[in-house]
């Protein structure tokens, strides 16, 4: 595969984030120079380098070979983590902030107030972005990709018109806020809320409706055997 044609999909991951290239090599792990080096051509793009991208990211590897296919691929199962149940440090300072909101309940449907009222704790664990905020969840409709009680690690989408598709959100409508698998729709203007139990039917509304939006980039699940 020409090496121009691999550094030029990966240049279009970069602009899709929204986010500078450095941002870029630090979400899949790499030195900073050293991704700079293969980005401009001075280093070959290794398979390794697409694996990261692929792991890190949920990208279709047979899309960053070819340009064919899905570009997302979805990777709910891959990002569940089992952790012990005394994992959240009340007193710690450093990692992801843990906060006792539900995402899937409460009085206001289009805001998470991320606020030190409901912070309850902190999680620092090496697979887990310290950025990133810890919610829960409840009921069945995520069934068994998240079931209720787990908590999410979830990272705010800066730009709503970039969605991987085939991901886990928590949307956030006026209304509602919900956690769902988002899906192309036919119509460019809408997309397809799907849950994981198929004993729930999807739901399709506007991109418009969406006021916020947060990608789940982990499933965390406490095991009290740990």
């Amino acid at each position: 595969m020409p090496q121009e044609e691999l550094i030029s999909r990966i240049r279009e991951l970069i602009k899709e984030m929204n986010i500078s290239q450095n941002e870029f090599a630090d979400r899949i792990k790499i030195d900073r120079s050293n991704f700079s080096k293969h980005i401009n051509g001075k280093l070959p793009i290794s398979d390794s380098l697409l694996n990261k991208i692929v792991v890190s990211l949920g990208i279709s590897k047979e899309w960053l070979n070819s340009g064919e296919g899905e570009k997302y691929y979805m990777a709910a199962h891959r990002q569940t983590i089992s952790l012990p149940t005394n994992v959240i440090h009340t007193n710690g300072q450093r990692g992801a902030k843990v906060y006792d909101i539900d995402v899937t309940a409460g009085p206001i449907g289009r805001s998470l107030i991320f606020s030190t009222e409901n912070l309850i704790g902190s999680i620092d664990v090496p697979f887990i972005n310290n950025e990133n905020s810890i919610v829960r969840v409840s009921g069945d409709s995520m069934q068994p990709v998240i079931c209720n009680g787990d908590m999410v690690a979830i990272r705010e989408v800066k730009n709503p018109n970039l969605i991987f598709w085939g991901q886990i959100y928590v949307v956030l409508l006026d209304d509602y806020r919900m956690v769902k698998y988002i899906r192309k729709h036919t119509d460019r203007d809408m997309v397809i809320l799907r849950s994981a139990n198929p004993e729930y039917d999807d739901i399709e509304i506007h991109k418009s409706e969406i006021r916020d939006l947060f990608i789940v980039e982990n499933i965390i699940r406490f095991d009290s055997r740990m």
